[in-house]
């Protein structure tokens, strides 16, 4: 495979870098690649991280996920981007500097004939998926979330009746289903279709990829900022089992720690609950709790430490994450939970 300046071999590990559009300075933006081809032809499994430049995780995953494979026998090709935004990971920022872009937003556009040209983020994301979509059996896109997160797998839903018939939806929801469950990690699913459409997710580019039928998920390796490396281990058994159930290794791997939601029903994500007021948030949960509907989340106060309410949770579900910050306003989010899943994973499309 030849990919930017990596150029691999069967049997060999090639790095090198992908020019993806020239900065003002002269110099071209470079997003480094590592690409591990195995002696026999096989999938060929795509990893990207730090799609966001303050998630590095996902990054550190990648680097010792290619250490522990590159004398494996493998059947198949092993493509890592371990930085997916190297603009955000120079400042560590969640955006890219070129214009204050989310990145994991850009992917998926089709080019119309209006007279706005494409910003160079999103053409960056184009060039990236078209080399991406060429040869991708499967692709994982590690992320992290807020400071204060449990570690998950959101798992897509899936649609047909546009762009796909029932049976090859339904043989991608199943392919997606193993491959989260051999990842490891609990498994939330998206927001419902309704939500996922209104935050465009849709353009991610995990959302992009299973509108074009290729497998894919979201791992969500903990909290930002710092390298979790009790997740980072975890993710990197998660990724080698990965590899296993699509047949490129022979074995198995254990997890050196179990992270676990243990629910009766499929969970999925779900912002919730907000804040009704201004003032400093005192949260009473922590993330990977289970708290009961109506149970008491938060205090808000104000600055001398009165209290003004108490937040309670309208639904039953964990704790996914607390919101960074004690200083709200109105309607801000201060929880991401999962909560029971009150519809399916696979949704007829109609227009």
């Amino acid at each position: 495979m030849k990919l930017g300046t990596a150029e691999s071999d069967p049997g060999e590990v090639s790095t090198g870098y992908l020019s993806v559009t020239d900065l003002p300075t002269g110099q071209p933006e470079h997003i480094p690649v590592v690409v591990i081809e195995g002696e026999k032809s096989g999938p060929t499994v795509w990893v990207t991280g730090t799609i966001h430049g303050d998630e590095p995780t996902g990054m550190e995953a990648i680097h010792e996920f290619v250490a522990r494979i590159r004398d494996e026998p493998l059947q198949g090709t092993v493509v890592c981007i371990p930085v997916m935004n190297p603009s955000g990971l120079r400042t560590n920022a969640r955006t890219s500097y070129y214009h204050g872009d989310d990145p994991n937003r850009y992917f998926g556009f089709e080019r119309g004939d209006g007279e706005t040209p494409p910003s160079v983020q999103q053409l960056i994301c184009e060039r990236l998926y078209e080399e991406i979509s060429a040869s991708a059996d499967v692709v994982i896109s590690l992320h992290t979330s807020w400071v204060a997160t449990y570690p998950y797998t959101i798992r897509p839903r899936v649609s047909y009746g546009e762009n796909r018939e029932k049976v090859e939806a339904v043989e991608l929801r199943d392919r997606i289903t193993e491959l989260t469950d051999a990842f490891g990690l609990p498994v939330v699913n998206q927001f419902s279709h309704e939500e996922t459409e209104r935050r465009s997710l849709e353009h991610t580019l995990t959302g992009t990829a299973v509108a074009d039928g290729i497998p894919a998920f979201t791992p969500e390796l903990g909290g930002r900022f710092v390298v979790e490396q009790d997740v980072c281990e975890a993710a990197i058994v998660g990724l080698y089992n990965v590899l296993h159930v699509s047949g490129m290794v022979t074995e198995s791997t254990s997890f050196p720690m179990e992270f676990e939601l243990s629910a009766e029903t499929d969970l999925k994500r779900l912002i919730h609950p907000h804040a009704d007021t201004a003032g400093i948030v005192q949260y009473r949960v922590q993330e990977g709790e289970w708290v009961q509907s109506g149970q008491v989340v938060a205090d808000i106060v104000t600055p001398h430490g009165e209290t003004k309410t108490r937040v309670n949770a309208d639904h039953s579900g964990y704790v996914l994450s607390r919101y960074e910050g004690v200083a709200v306003y109105e309607n801000d989010p201060l929880l991401d939970m999962a909560v029971p899943d009150d519809e399916p994973l696979l949704r007829e499309h109609r227009d």
